[in-house]
């Protein structure tokens, strides 16, 4: 789960030569994930038109996050500019947070949300050569991205099988907020 937190002092400080050097580096990963099909492009399209920025960040429990400020972030705990631009995992969480921007925030922090960031992101991961083997992993892929409350549900146990229970995905609502709502008066699920 990505968490739109504001930013702190927990953002790597970036001076104007490191500056540069991300802006390269960035630039050479998103060449490479316009190169992971129709999805790939799409979601920079979106980076680039939108004037997202890749940035790193400490992070606890994800290995990337989408924030308030419209960029994206990767765990510094793990990725750097001296990561390999073709690391499929990297872009598969590029795609994922870009995605999230995309959904808008209500969207985004909703299991529904983070279910079809998740198969973007390991689509293109698979696009990019990686192969999943996890078997937790090949379900959720397998999911129908729908507003199937006992499906969601089973989501979110998937999810924390997977990542982990420091993967905090049992506190989002099921759905985007205003259908959560919406259900909750009605008991009826969305279309």
């Amino acid at each position: 789960m990505t968490s739109p937190l504001p930013l702190s002092q927990s953002i790597l400080p970036v001076s104007p030569a490191a500056a540069s050097e991300i802006s390269a580096w960035t630039a050479t990963v998103l060449d490479q994930l316009s190169g992971a099909g129709q999805e790939g492009a799409s979601m920079v399209s979106l980076i680039r038109n939108w004037n997202v920025k890749i940035g790193f960040r400490k992070q606890k429990a994800t290995g990337a996050m989408w924030s308030l400020d419209g960029n994206i972030y990767l765990n510094s705990n793990t990725y750097s500019p001296a990561t390999p631009p073709t690391d499929a995992f990297m872009l598969n969480l590029i795609a994922h947070e870009a995605l999230h921007l995309k959904q808008r925030m209500i969207t985004a922090l909703s299991v529904y949300g983070e279910l079809e960031a998740w198969q973007l992101g390991f689509r293109i991961y698979q696009v990019m050569g990686g192969q999943i083997f996890n078997s937790t992993l090949i379900e959720l892929m397998n999911l129908p991205l729908n507003y199937n409350r006992e499906m969601l549900q089973k989501t979110r146990f998937l999810m924390q099988d997977y990542a982990g229970k420091g993967y905090r995905i049992d506190l989002l609502p099921r759905y985007p907020l205003w259908k959560e709502i919406a259900y909750f008066f009605s008991r009826k699920e969305p279309t």
